[in-house]
Parts: C-alpha cells; sequence; structure tokens
C-alpha cells in the first residue's frame, strides 16, 4: 500500500481566511483557525492487480480536480441517487482516479489500454492554443471502445463554483466569469485581507504561484462542500457536470 499526504497552510477560521502557519483545530470555536488542506489519500495497489474489481478510470489533470468531483459528485448523489457517488466508489476500489499532472494530455490518450477498463478523461479548457491540443486529444480517446472524453466548457472546475458558496466558506466576496482565473482571484483577494502578508505585485512569479495552489486547493475542497443543487443549477444551466456523471454511470454499467 502507497500512502500519500497532502498538504497546504491556507487557513479558514469561521468567518475569515488568511495564509499562515497551521494551528490547532477547534470548529467550535468561532474564532479558531484550522488547516482545512490536510488529507491522506490512499492508493491501494493492489486494486490494479485485482483487474476485475475496477469498474472504471477516471483520468484528470490533478488531485485537485479529483477533490472536486469526489465532493460534487456526492452531492449530487445526494439529490439523484442514478448519478454515482464517485467517493464510494473510490473507496470500494471501483473507480481510480488517475491525475496526470497536466502537460502533455496526449501522452494519455492511450495509456491505459492493456488494462482493458472504461476510461473517463476530463480536460480543463484552459485557453487557446491549450484547448485546441486538448480537444485533438479528446477525440484520440473517443475512437477507442467503451472510453470517453470531455473539455469543460468553462476554463476549469473552479469556474463551475458559485460565488455564495465561496463566501459561505470564508466570507471571502468575489465575482468571476466562465474563464476568468478563479484561484488567482481569490487568493489576491485572501493577501488583500492579511495585511501583514506581502501584496502581490510585489511577490515573485514563485510565491504567486505559491498563493495560487493554497486558494485552489481550497476552492476544490471546502468550498465545493458548500455548494448546493441551486447553486450549482446557477451556474452550470446546462447541466454540463451532471452530464458528465451520467457518462461515468454509462461506462460503469457497460464494463
Amino acid at each position: 500500500m502507497v500512502r500519500q499526504r497532502y498538504g497546504s497552510n491556507l487557513l479558514v477560521p469561521h468567518a475569515n481566511v488568511c495564509f499562515g502557519q497551521s494551528r490547532a483545530s477547534n470548529n467550535n470555536h468561532p474564532n479558531t483557525a484550522f488547516d482545512i488542506g490536510k488529507e491522506d489519500i490512499t492508493t491501494d495497489t493492489t486494486l490494479l492487480n485485482d483487474n476485475n474489481h475496477v469498474r472504471i478510470f477516471i483520468v484528470v489533470e490533478g488531485t485537485n480536480d479529483t477533490e472536486f468531483l469526489r465532493r460534487i459528485s456526492l452531492m449530487l448523489h445526494r439529490h439523484d441517487e442514478s448519478l454515482p457517488n464517485l467517493h464510494d466508489m473510490e473507496k470500494k476500489g471501483e473507480a481510480i482516479f488517475v491525475p496526470f499532472g497536466g502537460g502533455n494530455v496526449e501522452a494519455w490518450t492511450n495509456r491505459l489500454a492493456p488494462l482493458g477498463k472504461p476510461e473517463f478523461h476530463l480536460f480543463d479548457h484552459e485557453l487557446p492554443p491549450e484547448t485546441d491540443y486538448r480537444r485533438e486529444a479528446a477525440e484520440l480517446i473517443k475512437r477507442r471502445e467503451r472510453c470517453r472524453a470531455v473539455l469543460t466548457r468553462k476554463r476549469s472546475l473552479e469556474n463551475y463554483l458559485h460565488p455564495s458558496a465561496i463566501q459561505g466558506a470564508g466570507d471571502v466576496e468575489v465575482m468571476f466569469d466562465d474563464f476568468d482565473p478563479v484561484a488567482e482571484i481569490v487568493g489576491r483577494r485572501l493577501l488583500e485581507r492579511t495585511p501583514t502578508e506581502e501584496p502581490w505585485e510585489q511577490r515573485t512569479r514563485r510565491a504567486r504561484n505559491r498563493v495560487v495552489h493554497r486558494a485552489k486547493r481550497w476552492l476544490n475542497t471546502t468550498v465545493v462542500e458548500h455548494m448546493t443543487v441551486e447553486l450549482l443549477q446557477e451556474r452550470d444551466p446546462d447541466r454540463e457536470i451532471v452530464s458528465w456523471m451520467r457518462v461515468i454511470s454509462n461506462l460503469t454499467e457497460a464494463g
């Protein structure tokens, strides 16, 4: 068994968000900050060997996408039991998330083929020319039996979040459209609320990336847990995310 631990220094008090060092957790105290970024993620390699146990591979760009899909699918499943609960499927070893780390998407168009299992690939839309590379990769994947690939219609998964969920999770007021860099917008807003932190404009590119990474992690975990069916319908009126879940369900049944 391989165990990995992911962490972040983003701190989320009851009605405040700041960056800094982790302090003791006490969710019952309104002024206590608690670290929301640390979570044990366990991958049992025997599940890969037990090929009959695995029903589908879900290929995403990174662990943040995995966190988003786990949580949003659980919320949707509670509302509509015909939709898959990816959180439970992963725990049972029926679904395996494969975060490939972004970059060369075409390299993953055929990499899992020898395992002979259904595959669902989800790519962020991003911006041109990267969008075109992803479309080409998705078309190659869809030519394979029991494999589907989609590009998000919005820039990334964070763009499906509702500003009300962000405000409810950390009292952070932001507005954004479908192709704005949400994690950067939120990260900058958090810095503005923490006077002791170095301003965004004075930070190096590496330091800015750290801020964005922390905000992105928070958005795809805590904020997703503040999403409701009603908020998702406002941000996703075409029910795009629901359509992904139905594709996954169909692939799983066909497998």
